[in-house]
């Protein structure tokens, strides 16, 4: 009997502790309450993880916040997506008010799905590709519980490890039009008692921020530099060190002007630099050979020709590749099937509508010089480029989206003394930013420079008047 007593005690106390402690047979498991902040598409992903056969101790409350800024790490936080603003491939538009974001007219798509055929706008004049931290809406998926690091963590880490792009992983590319440094710049250079680093100082800090830069360079260096002639003072190899010159474009038909050892002597100060060089060479078969850039897990083939205005090389002879149909299209076969990107460069017919001291708007078009410039562009694009870029016209011209890629039929001047006509102070930067093997975009940054020949980025205003201009006239 008091064997029995005492079990039923025991059993008692133990029903007891358990109603009390809401354990055992009492126990109530715990709950996942979603939050009004979180989309229907989070809560059904969210749902497949809390699913019916998953016993949680105590309750998760799970919510949704968004923020201008990336968040710093923080327990129960994860970042769930990144949503950047776009608009139209040809809008002007550069930039949207953080008080606007979510304005109907305003368009927000995953970072996920940005590609080159949209234009990614900054907010608030924050640029995501340049910035990364800022420049986005970044939303987070927020977990809170008393267990969280014994129950909740061990569910949902490996669920939430999505990588967004960083600055480590988006490869960014400058491409620039024509340099030659020389005439008039060469008697400014004399007389301003500098070092060539004064032609860089406006624009050296943006070219310089950029993984790689490139120019194409139509002067050689040599001691006869002078006034009347496409050739550079020595000195000024500083100005493209002070630009962070990466790559050099040796498709300009002036860079025999000096002679052929000056030429060859030039091509190898460039490789002396650490500076890699497309388009030209010491001889034809280095002129040829295509430039193969792999960085940040992106693998671009760079190709690069001279079409049509002379200054090529033979045999042994330093100068320009020549562009050969059959040569075209084997590198870009090959590079596509190695599943590169590819860029082709072409020094075409210029345009030489310059005898204006106001705004002349003929250069502007594609196919305002000799040739099909429309159609042989066009042709590039559809043997597999994916970007092709007219390095010979001495003042922007028009681009277009066409086919699979996009075309910029003219880049300007970077650096030269053409200060004479409003169209050859000008030239366009084009800003590629790639990863994981995809071109995320290209942004159009316009240049200017004055009787100073200080070249600087267009102000925001004139920039958005300029490319207007510009695309209003594109094929």
């Amino acid at each position: 009997m008091i064997v029995l007593l005492v079990a039923v005690t025991a059993t008692g106390t133990i029903f007891g502790i358990q109603f009390f402690t809401k354990t055992g047979i009492f126990r109530i498991p715990g709950v996942v309450y979603y939050d009004e902040t979180l989309k229907e598409e989070e809560i059904d992903y969210l749902k497949s993880i809390f699913t019916d056969e998953v016993d949680l101790d105590k309750d998760v409350t799970i919510s949704a916040v968004e923020t201008f800024e990336k968040p710093a790490k923080e327990q129960g936080h994860f970042l769930y997506e990144i949503y950047v603003p776009v608009t139209d491939f040809y809008s002007t538009e550069t930039s949207v008010d953080s008080a606007k974001i979510y304005a109907p007219e305003t368009k927000l798509i995953p970072l996920s799905e940005l590609d080159s055929t949209v234009k990614l706008l900054s907010i608030d004049n924050k640029y995501f590709l340049d910035e990364f931290n800022n420049g986005a809406v970044f939303r987070s998926i927020i977990f809170t519980s008393e267990k969280y690091e014994k129950e909740i963590e061990p569910l949902v880490k490996d669920s939430f490890t999505k990588t967004f792009p960083e600055k480590d992983t988006v490869l960014t590319f400058a491409q620039t039009g024509v340099t030659a440094l020389s005439r008039g710049m060469d008697v400014k250079l004399k007389n301003v008692g500098m070092d060539a680093t004064y032609f860089a100082q406006n624009i050296s800090d943006y070219l310089g921020s950029f993984d790689l830069t490139h120019t194409s360079n139509e002067s050689s260096f040599s001691e006869g530099a002078w006034a009347r002639n496409i050739c550079s003072n020595p000195k000024f190899i500083d100005t493209l060190t002070a630009i962070g010159l990466d790559i050099v474009e040796l498709t300009g038909n002036h860079n025999r002007d000096c002679g052929y050892d000056a030429a060859t002597k030039t091509v190898e100060q460039y490789l002396n630099l650490g500076m890699q060089i497309v388009g030209g060479g010491r001889n034809a078969m280095e002129a040829a050979k295509p430039l193969e850039i792999s960085e940040k897990g992106t693998k671009i083939t760079m190709l690069a020709y001279n079409q049509s205005t002379g200054g090529a090389t033979y045999n042994d002879l330093p100068g320009a590749n020549q562009y050969y149909e059959e040569d075209a299209a084997r590198n870009i076969a090959a590079a596509k099937e190695k599943g590169d990107i590819v860029i082709v460069d072409i020094q075409y017919y210029e345009c030489s509508n310059y005898d204006f001291t106001y705004e002349n708007t003929a250069c502007d078009y594609a196919n305002s010089s000799a040739g099909d410039q429309i159609g042989f562009f066009r042709h590039l694009i559809d043997l597999g480029a994916d970007i092709v870029v007219g390095t010979s016209a001495h003042q922007p011209q028009t681009f277009e989206r066409y086919g699979d890629g996009v075309i910029y039929y003219g880049l300007g001047n970077l650096f030269f003394d053409q200060v004479w006509w409003p169209g050859t102070t000008r030239s366009l930067i084009l800003a590629h930013y790639f990863y994981d093997g995809k071109i995320l975009q290209t942004k159009i940054a316009p240049t200017v420079y004055g009787s100073e020949m200080q070249t600087k980025l267009m102000d925001e205003e004139t920039a958005k008047w300029y490319l207007e201009r510009l695309i209003k006239v594109r094929p």
